[in-house]
Order: C-alpha cells, then sequence, then structure tokens
C-alpha cells in the first residue's frame, strides 16, 4: 500500500503490451483458464471512434481530461500532453512523509516554507502502534515539521497506549482523507500512497507519486503530469445480492490484465455505478492501481454531493466526461450476470469463480485497512455472525479504518434486525478478537510488533490488493449470501476473501535482523467460503 506507482510507458513497452493483449493470445489465454462463464459478460472492448476535424467534437475531452485542463490553465489537452497542474491537496503519512521532507528541504534550503500550509494533509497510519524506534521517529519527524511550518490538517498521535487519547488522530490516510471532506469533485489530490486512486470515487483527478516528486509539489504546488488516455467502463445490471464492488474490480483486472491499464485512467459509469454508496465507489477506484491505472473516476452525482454535505465547507465544481470525448476502449459489463470471484496466486487477474475455491483452508481471517475497515464493511461481517449464531475458529482480527469507524459506529450504531446489538457486541458473541486501535495494522507487515502480523507461516483469510513482496496480510473483511462468507472491502450482503501463503526471510538492519515476507508471500483474493470454514 505504500510504494507509489509512477508509471510511463514507452513506445517499445507500449509496442509489446500491444502484443500481450491482441485478441487471439488473450482468447487463448482465457480458453486456457476455462473462464467462459465469468467472461461472457463483458462485451469486446470497442474501437475508438476518430474524431471529426471540425465542429465542438474536436474539443470534446473526458472528465481526466477536463479536470487537468483546469488544473492546468487550459482549454483543451489530448492524451500524451505534458503539462504543469497547480495541485490541490497534496496528501503524505508516515512512512513516506519523512522522505517527502527531508527532499523539500535539501531542494529548497532548510528554512524553506511550503507553498500552502493548508493543502498539505499529513496523516500518520502505518507503522503507529508499535515499540519499535525507527517507525517512532517517523512520526515525531513528521510532528516536527508541522509544527515548523503551522501545517494546518496533521492529524497527530502522542500517546501511543491508548489512540482515544488522540483526539486529532484519524487512521488510515484513505479514509480519513474522505470523513474530513479532502476529497472533493473536479480537484487534483496528490498522495504519497499507491491508493490515493481510492479519491477518484468523488469525481476528482486522484493518484500516488513517489517522495521527490512530493517535495517538488510541497515547495511550489506544481507537477508536471502527462494526460492519460481513458479506458470507459460501462457497468449495468442490478447488482446481486451475493456481489460487491470488489467483485466488480476483480472482473475488470482479470479482463484486462494488471497491465491493461498502466498509466490510463478507468472511468466507471452505468446504473450499476449509479446505485453503490460512496465506499463501494472508494472500493473500485481504489484498485485501479492493481490493473496498473493511473487514475480511477467515478462522475459525481448526488450520492457524492450528499456524503460531502457536513464534511467542506470549500467550493468546488464537479465536471464529466462529454458525450463525444474519445476513449481508447470501451468495455460493457451485465453485473447481473457476475458471480463472485477469486485472484489466485500469483497476480491479481489470475480469477478464478470464488466456489472453484471452496476447499481452500483458512487459518485466520482480517477484517479491516483502506477497502474493508470501514463502518459498512464491519456491518456486513456484524450480519454474518448474527446470522450464523456460531463462533468462529480461526483467529479472527479486527481493525477499523478510522477512529469515527470505531467509537460512532462499532460501539455505538445497532445493526438491523439485531435487537438493538451493535457490532461490538455481535463481534464478542462470536469470538472474534477486541477491535483494534485503527490504523493500516497488518496491510503493509511492519515492525515485529505489529497487531496481527503473521509471524509464521500460514494461509489467511483476506481480501485487499497490495503490492505481493511486501505483503504480510491482506486486508478484508467478512460477509455472507446464502450461507457463505468471505473477507474483502465494502458494502454488500457477500464478501471477498483471500488466503496468503507467506514464507519468511531474514533482511539486515542496523539494529538487527528483523523478520518480513519475500516475494513468496502470495496472496488469493477471492469472494466467497463456505461459512462453516470460519464457525463452529
Amino acid at each position: 500500500m505504500a510504494s507509489p506507482l509512477m508509471a510511463s510507458c514507452s513506445s517499445i513497452f507500449g509496442a509489446k503490451l500491444r502484443l500481450v493483449f491482441s485478441p487471439s493470445i488473450r482468447a487463448h489465454s482465457l480458453r486456457k483458464h476455462a473462464l467462459n462463464k465469468v467472461l461472457a459478460v463483458m462485451a469486446p472492448a470497442r474501437s475508438p471512434r476518430s474524431p471529426s476535424s471540425t465542429g465542438s467534437v474536436k474539443h470534446a475531452m473526458t472528465m481526466t481530461e477536463k479536470i487537468l485542463a483546469r488544473a492546468s490553465e487550459k482549454s483543451h489537452l489530448e492524451p500524451g500532453e505534458n503539462i504543469w497542474v497547480n495541485v490541490d491537496v497534496l496528501m503524505t503519512h508516515d512512512i513516506c512523509g519523512p522522505g517527502t521532507i527531508g527532499i523539500f528541504k535539501k531542494e529548497f534550503g532548510q528554512n524553506a516554507k511550503v507553498w500552502d500550509r493548508e493543502k498539505i494533509i499529513i496523516i500518520p497510519d502505518h507503522y503507529i502502534f508499535t515499540s519499535d524506534e525507527r517507525a517512532n521517529r517517523n512520526v515525531d519527524i513528521l510532528r516536527d515539521f508541522c509544527l515548523e511550518q503551522n501545517i494546518k490538517y496533521f492529524y497527530d498521535i502522542k500517546d501511543l497506549g491508548d489512540f482515544r487519547a488522540n483526539p486529532d488522530y484519524k487512521g488510515v490516510c484513505h479514509i480519513a482523507l474522505a470523513q474530513e471532506g479532502h476529497c472533493r469533485p473536479g480537484e487534483v489530490l496528490l498522495g504519497t500512497d499507491s491508493h490515493t486512486c481510492n479519491a477518484g470515487a468523488f469525481g476528482q483527478f486522484a493518484t500516488g507519486i513517489g517522495n521527490t516528486d512530493a517535495g517538488f509539489v510541497m515547495g511550489t504546488g506544481k507537477l508536471l503530469l502527462k494526460v492519460p488516455p481513458t479506458l470507459r467502463f460501462i457497468l449495468d445490471g442490478e447488482m446481486p445480492n451475493h456481489l460487491l464492488a470488489k467483485d466488480l474490480i476483480l472482473q475488470i483486472i482479470g479482463e484486462i490484465t494488471v497491465a491493461g491499464a498502466t498509466y490510463k485512467s478507468m472511468e466507471f459509469i452505468g446504473s450499476t455505478i449509479e446505485g453503490l454508496n460512496m465506499e463501494e465507489r472508494m472500493t473500485l477506484c481504489n484498485m485501479v492501481v492493481e490493473a496498473g491505472g493511473k487514475n480511477g473516476v467515478v462522475p459525481a452525482d448526488e450520492t457524492t454531493f450528499k456524503y460531502l454535505e457536513d464534511k467542506t465547507s470549500t467550493n468546488f465544481e464537479p465536471v464529466y466526461s462529454d458525450d463525444n470525448a474519445r476513449f481508447i476502449q470501451e468495455y460493457r459489463i451485465d453485473v447481473s450476470k457476475l458471480e463472485p470471484l477469486v485472484a489466485k496466486p500469483h497476480s491479481p487477474d489470475n480469477r478464478a469463480l470464488a466456489r472453484e475455491c471452496k476447499d481452500v483452508k483458512i487459518d485466520r481471517v482480517y477484517i479491516g485497512s483502506c477497502t474493508g475497515g470501514k463502518t459498512e464493511d464491519f456491518f456486513a461481517a456484524a450480519k454474518v455472525f448474527l446470522a450464523s449464531g456460531k463462533k468462529v475458529k480461526v483467529p479472527t482480527f479486527l481493525v477499523p479504518a478510522t477512529q469515527k469507524v470505531v467509537w460512532m459506529d462499532i460501539y455505538s450504531l445497532p445493526v438491523p434486525a439485531s435487537g438493538g446489538k451493535t457490532c461490538s457486541q455481535i463481534f464478542e458473541e462470536a469470538g472474534c478478537d477486541v477491535p483494534a486501535s485503527p490504523s493500516c495494522g497488518a496491510c503493509l507487515g511492519g515492525p515485529h510488533d505489529t497487531y496481527a502480523r503473521m509471524n509464521e507461516p500460514q494461509a489467511s483469510c483476506s481480501g485487499f490488493m497490495l503490492h505481493i513482496d511486501l505483503l504480510l496480510e491482506i486486508i478484508g473483511f467478512v460477509r455472507s449470501d446464502l450461507g457463505c462468507i468471505s473477507v474483502c472491502d465494502p458494502i454488500a450482503l457477500l464478501s471477498l476473501a483471500g488466503v496468503c501463503f507467506h514464507h519468511k526471510q531474514e533482511l539486515s538492519w542496523q539494529n538487527g535482523p528483523q523478520r518480513r515476507p519475500n516475494i513468496f508471500g502470495f496472496t488469493i483474493y477471492c469472494s466467497c467460503f463456505s461459512f462453516d470454514r470460519i464457525c463452529c
């Protein structure tokens, strides 16, 4: 989650991609994996339509092009143009923040001031609740810098023993950005995290950048970007109760492959998208990076505006793709025909039907993080346990994304049809671990004492995409339908789950070896497991 991706395609690599994704080769690969039932729901990609040389068609633009045109103060943009954009929001956290600060001071001077203290958001969230001195030092560096620069939005944490004693501390950066009103339609949001694309759910351009770029933005408020071409995904049909947004994005990644959207924008529209709440839209956009995407974007609508009503007083202006805008490809998906999916090792695009993985043994369950630790995720999990009436028979870890999720929702809001019980009461009755302090938890592995970190080889049931070489545990949550359970991200009656197999590798650090997973820590991302695999 913390390694940002800044991808660009040379003509050589572009040629290779065209060969890899040629219809004949892709068809052969798909037949090899025997996924005909899944593939039938997606119509073939449509060839791009050449624009007219006269009239308004000449100036038609996609959402992403319009946002970048406004940010670069240009009236029209074409994919492939290199432009200087004015950044609306820069986010960094405790993993990349110290490096970004170091570059800023090196290039602009030790006494330099940031370009705008109110447009820089600093959120400690990764390695927080640990005794590791280096991890704690990272937060100290952030705190000193924010005091020096008078940064307005620094969500600090000082008391690691009780997160409730830190009213400013929020938790996972991507959810905190949304909850605190920093995600707004039509804006440009950059962050030192590959899943910054999560914010595209609000109809804005959001993407991950490296520390060097972030250091430059910190000093100037600008960044040189190449305008990406856009893939459009039209999702229509009634969403079955046993599906959620994770199934939709796994379907798409399985179709276009993990490199199919390399340095491209992925735009999601259709009746199905219009019916998704903001948390599901965040899941959809969060994972475009797993397809190589530069950014993901969903048009802002009444659902977006209602979510933002009490979260921001900043004026914003949404933009929408023109009817005659050019898309390099369009994909149409009949969501009503989809089944729960699994992305098996060793790649997120190695998909299969979840029911084909029903015999996979699960050793643990992890519910939490940026795509699986939101309020509705825990509500869905609670409904599973409530309907079952059984206790878990494998360790089940709960890591809410933010303070709001923990105290305002999990411990306060009654679960529908539960007789007034809250999520926390249902989880306790089911034998789950007590909800932990809100953070990224074991998502990125972290120091040895990180909550729920796997320090021995195990199979873990989960559902969040992450960089495999640093993977300890993939984030997810439990959902069910018709007696099935799984682990994953957002809202629905069915959930996604995953199994991680880990081998340990000793890496040398100045203070001695530290055990972290090596490249053999592969993941299965899936949608459904039998409920009796987790409960007894």
